[in-house]
């Protein structure tokens, strides 16, 4: 019997779909092991969901890493899945104590995290590669040349996640009261519909599968209609940018602008992490999970799958039910 291999997904929080993908792919590959979560706290879905779950603490703080390794020594954790941008960096930067403690973080190199968290430097990295994209500058430096730009425009904080702080701004002094917050990078809008592409890089640096699916309809920043979309310029696009981002390694995601004959493109954003809608390109057969613990056992890749055009996705709200007590909520 193969030995045991365990996943813990880290600050788990509502990501059930991703964590059950996983508890399928250990399945389809004939593995026993459980699926964990860790999550600051215990009133989460994923927490509830997994095989078990276990309190750490914010991934900003100094004994989270720390306490994720303590859990890989003690429940034999082999594969590490981030879920959040914040936690990116510090899980990269930690890469090698991680496998001296028998676990493989499924997360890129340091260089590829950089450019994908900071939308700054990843606007001057997709610049510096001729890869089309929108206009872009600081808040500051539009607020100084106001006129030389064509309002409405989109404000973003510059290593801001999951659309938290994104504003339409009309003009200059809803421009100043968005960017009052802090650190905000300033866009013009892109033209036609708006895509995300799930892809795959394997240890060699060659991106093994691309699936684009076409944003019908989010909330809170994640797709919650979408459906898939074979367009061969948005498969070549984000194969040329993974293959080309340094250290990329493993799921990622590349958010791209498209009009109806995929002539124009504009690249808007590029992820190092699995999506939020990253479940249906795995229902149309890109298996990321599997090919992750894959590759963390040292085993081939298969060839990429002939996946599923046209797939619609449809996403509602499910609940997890649990004794308050098991969640800490005894008083």
């Amino acid at each position: 019997m193969p030995e045991a291999f365990h996943v813990l997904i880290s600050s788990a929080g509502r990501r059930v779909a991703l964590a059950r993908l996983f508890r399928k792919a250990l399945a389809e590959l004939g593995l026993p092991g459980r699926v964990l979560a860790a999550d600051c706290s215990r009133v989460a879905a994923a927490f509830h969901d997994c095989d078990a779950g276990f309190q750490a603490p914010r991934c900003r703080e100094p004994d989270f890493v720390p306490r994720m390794l303590e859990l890989c020594r003690a429940q034999g954790v082999k594969l590490v899945i981030p879920t959040i941008d914040p936690e990116l960096p510090i899980l990269a930067a930690a890469r090698s104590d991680f496998q001296a403690a028998g676990a493989t973080v499924g997360v890129s190199a340091p260089p590829a995290v950089e450019i994908g968290n900071d939308k700054g430097r990843t606007h001057d990295w997709l610049v510096a590669e001729g890869f089309p994209t929108v206009r872009q500058a600081s808040a500051a430096e539009v607020l100084d040349r106001p006129d030389g730009w064509a309002w409405p425009l989109l404000a973003k904080p510059r290593g801001g996640s999951a659309s938290v702080g994104i504003a339409k701004v009309a003009h200059a002094d809803d421009l100043a009261r968005a960017a009052a917050g802090g650190e905000y990078i300033v866009q013009e809008f892109a033209a036609g519909d708006e895509y995300t592409v799930d892809v795959y890089v394997d240890r060699s640096g060659r991106c093994r599968c691309a699936v684009p699916r076409r944003r019908i309809e989010t909330r809170a920043g994640e797709v919650s209609k979408g459906v898939t979309v074979r367009a061969p310029a948005l498969i070549e696009l984000a194969t040329r940018l993974a293959e080309r981002l340094p250290g990329a390694w493993g799921a990622l995601n590349v958010q791209i602008f498209a009009d109806r004959n995929f002539e124009r493109l504009n690249v808007i954003e590029l992820n190092p992490r699995f999506g939020g809608g990253y479940p249906l390109a795995w229902e149309a057969g890109a298996r990321f999970p599997e090919w992750l613990i894959l590759e963390a056992l040292g085993r081939p890749l298969p060839e990429p799958p002939a996946w599923r055009d046209r797939l619609l996705m449809l996403r509602y709200d499910d609940a997890v039910f649990v004794e308050a007590r098991a969640a800490g909520l005894d008083g």
